[in-house]
């Protein structure tokens, strides 16, 4: 790998990082100030979904070969992120103060604070033990959280307003079925779709941690 790409890499995965250090930040100080969870998405809601959107990079430095991760994996996230938050919660007024907003912020933005710094650090060389540990240990916990108690509780409590609203109802014209219909065949296959990536990141734990436990006994 060339110089200029280790360094754009770097550059790119240093600011994913502190931009999601920000939103992790403003989440947690929004929830200390007012004990409350119904502010997640006005204090880092814009953030997130600028993030977010810029995290399509991942897709195509996978597909360009830049990096080892290939396309599936990173598109499937972004791709359900990206429905998630603009599709959904931006548009839908009422669920941007339900609970499983802070729970889906607070679960992405500590995954990310982790992996980003982990993936920076990594191209620098100068990567601790411990955050590798971390990168590929959180996921268990946080992956599950942000999924069931977040994404999912969320487009389940938007159901509703989806049908009432009769969102994209334009675009879905031309087509047998609604946004509705959509977004319920979505929830179906959600966890399926899911447990893919899920247990793709068990396959990177065993690899990236057994290395690193080979190197320790070489030591």
């Amino acid at each position: 790998m060339s110089h200029l790409l280790k360094l754009y890499l770097f550059a790119y995965n240093s600011l994913q990082a502190f931009g999601w250090t920000i939103s992790l930040v403003r989440i947690l100080s929004c929830f200390i100030a007012t004990k409350s969870v119904i502010g997640a998405y006005a204090s880092a809601g814009d953030l997130i979904c600028l993030l977010q959107t810029c995290a399509f990079l991942e897709v195509v430095h996978g597909a360009i070969g830049i990096v080892p991760s290939g396309v599936l994996f990173p598109l499937m996230q972004w791709g359900g992120r990206r429905h998630f938050l603009l599709a959904i919660v931006r548009r839908i007024h009422e669920v941007q103060e339900l609970s499983a907003v802070f729970i889906t912020f607070f679960a992405w933005s500590l995954t990310e604070v982790i992996r980003y710094s982990h993936y920076a650090l990594n191209i620098s060389g100068g990567c601790p033990s411990w955050l590798t540990y971390l990168r590929y240990t959180l996921f268990i916990v946080l992956y599950p959280m942000g999924l069931a108690p977040g994404e999912m509780w969320l487009m389940y409590q938007a159901l509703p307003y989806i049908k009432e609203k009769n969102l994209y109802g334009d675009f879905f014209a031309s087509v047998p079925f609604s946004y509705y219909n959509f977004v319920t065949v979505v929830l179906l296959i959600y966890p399926f779709l899911w447990l893919n990536l899920y247990l793709h990141l068990f396959k990177q734990r065993r690899s990236k941690l057994g290395k690193q436990h080979h190197k320790k006994k070489k030591i």
